[in-house]
């Protein structure tokens, strides 16, 4: 027999304190002090409390569910899939539903904010036409990256540091000792493609060593990677190290290397902003930057959870780790 679900009350009588104290300290509602607050929460943890989303909805006239844009061309990626996930795993701890928009969604905002409590909105680029209605859409919008364009402000976002991400991956390869390195870059204005030109730049200028900078599609596929490839190596057959930005195009530069008769992780260093499969299954395995999407998209959705349930105040920034990844590629 499935045992009966723990109720506010239960939660109330075991931390010692009122029905309605349980609901704003849960709520991060009403004057409940900091420490009550803490302590209903670890006592409806122990308990295994879990709200009733339906009577939440109605108490608050909310739709019980949040939006969830990518970049139109994400659809196929590795990177943004996983970045779903995680997303849609946190939401549900606050009882929400996750609906994925198609481009279109941001053209009427009135209608959207009738059907979404909040937004997320990854990596939006100047380009897309739909990010301006999203960030009026009326309700709060988290995004994940900043969003560079002329248009209201996100009520939060959070951010990684690709200009120290790219860096790391520079001074790598410069230290397996590279010196003419090249980079693959985004096409696009998003926050991403912009830091990882700019920071290719100034890379460059501080060591001396210019970095060859080619662009390719934001979601570039390996044949995009492996025709840049071949142009960049045909045209300057000093160039020791490719990074590929794109997620899942780095195979590509393998390709491209093979046929040309360079010999990966020995002449010719290869490395990718973005890991993924197609980067840890590669023969070799390639050296990459690990964004841990499904992280990622987990800390958006939990600072848009945190914002609804206004246990943190608009405005909020937060920072998601990365890691570098070495693997044969680079290191031979």
């Amino acid at each position: 027999m499935t045992p009966p679900a723990v109720t506010l009350l239960d939660v109330a009588r075991a931390a010692g304190v009122s029905k309605s104290t349980v609901s704003d300290a849960l709520q991060g509602s009403g004057r409940v002090a900091e420490s009550t607050r803490d302590r209903v929460r670890d006592v409806a943890e122990q308990l295994g409390y879990r709200p009733n989303s339906a009577a939440r909805r109605l108490r608050r006239s909310s739709t019980g569910a949040i939006g969830l844009h990518l970049p139109q061309t994400a659809t196929r990626l590795d990177y943004y899939m996983n970045l779903a996930f995680g997303a849609v795993q946190r939401a549900q701890e606050d009882g929400l539903d996750v609906v994925l928009l198609a481009a279109p969604a941001g053209a009427a905002s009135g209608p959207l904010a009738s059907r979404v409590d909040g937004l997320l909105v990854i990596d939006p680029e100047i380009g897309d036409s739909a990010v301006p209605g999203l960030l009026d859409a009326g309700v709060p919008v988290v995004t994940g990256e900043r969003y560079l364009g002329p248009s209201p402000t996100p009520t939060g976002a959070v951010v990684c540091d690709n200009a120290a991400s790219l860096t790391a991956l520079l001074d790598h390869v410069q230290g397996r000792g590279a010196r003419r390195p090249a980079l693959l870059a985004p096409e696009g204005a998003s926050a991403w493609a912009e830091a990882l030109r700019g920071t290719a730049a100034a890379w460059g200028g501080s060591h001396g060593s210019q970095v060859a900078l080619r662009t390719v599609p934001f979601a570039a596929t390996p044949a995009h990677a492996e025709a840049a490839t071949r142009r960049l190596l045909a045209s300057d057959p000093a160039i020791d190290a490719v990074i590929c930005a794109p997620d899942g195009a780095a195979p590509g530069v393998l390709r491209a290397a093979a046929a040309l008769g360079r010999t990966v992780g020995a002449d010719l260093l290869v490395a990718s902003c973005v890991d993924g499969v197609a980067n840890r299954g590669a023969s070799p395995p390639v050296t990459a930057v690990d964004l841990r999407p499904a992280a990622y998209g987990r800390a958006c959705a939990e600072l848009l959870c945190d914002i609804l349930a206004a246990r943190t105040p608009p405005d909020t920034v937060r920072r998601h780790a990365w890691a570098l990844e070495t693997r044969p590629s680079t290191t031979g």
